[in-house]
C-alpha cells in the first residue's frame, strides 16, 4: 500500500480484500475461543482490527506499512470524526495483540470473549470508512 492522494484512484480490490479478510479472522477468532486457544483466538482478533485498519488507509490513501500504523490509521479516523470510543477499542485490539505473547495461565476467556465482541465494534466503525473519508468529512 502506498501513500496517495484520496482524490486519485485507490486499490477497490484491496480495499475488499483487507475487508473481506478482517472479517474472516473475527470469525476464525471465536472459533478458537470455542476451542479453548486463547492465543490464537486473541491474535486473530487482533489481526482482524488490523485488516479493517489497512482497508481504512488504502481507500483513504493513508499509510500503512508497518505494524505501528495502525494505531496511526484510527488515531486519524479518531480525530475525522470525534469519536472517542474508537481510542478505548484501539486498545482492547492492543491488550489482544498482547495475548499472544503472554503465558496462557495468565490469559482469561470471559476477557477475551468480551474483548472480541469489542472488536466486532471496532469493524462496525471503521468499516463505513473503506467507502472513503476525506479530511473535512465527519
Amino acid at each position: 500500500m502506498t501513500q496517495q492522494n484520496p482524490a486519485e484512484p485507490f486499490d477497490s480490490d484491496a480495499v475488499g480484500d483487507y475487508r473481506q479478510q478482517s472479517h474472516h479472522f473475527l470469525g476464525k477468532s471465536r472459533e478458537y475461543l470455542a476451542d479453548g486457544d486463547l492465543h490464537q483466538a486473541s491474535e486473530k482478533g487482533w489481526g482482524a482490527a488490523a485488516w479493517m485498519a489497512k482497508a481504512v488507509a488504502e481507500r483513504n490513501g493513508w499509510a500503512y506499512r508497518r505494524h505501528e500504523e495502525f494505531y496511526v490509521v484510527v488515531d486519524r479516523v479518531q480525530d475525522l470524526t470525534g469519536n472517542n470510543r474508537l481510542l478505548e477499542l484501539q486498545g482492547v485490539a492492543t491488550m489482544l495483540h498482547r495475548n499472544f505473547y503472554t503465558r496462557g495461565i495468565l490469559l482469561n476467556p470471559v476477557n477475551i470473549e468480551a474483548s472480541l465482541g469489542l472488536m466486532a465494534e471496532l469493524l462496525d466503525l471503521l468499516e463505513p470508512l473503506t467507502d472513503g473519508m476525506n479530511e473535512g468529512e465527519t
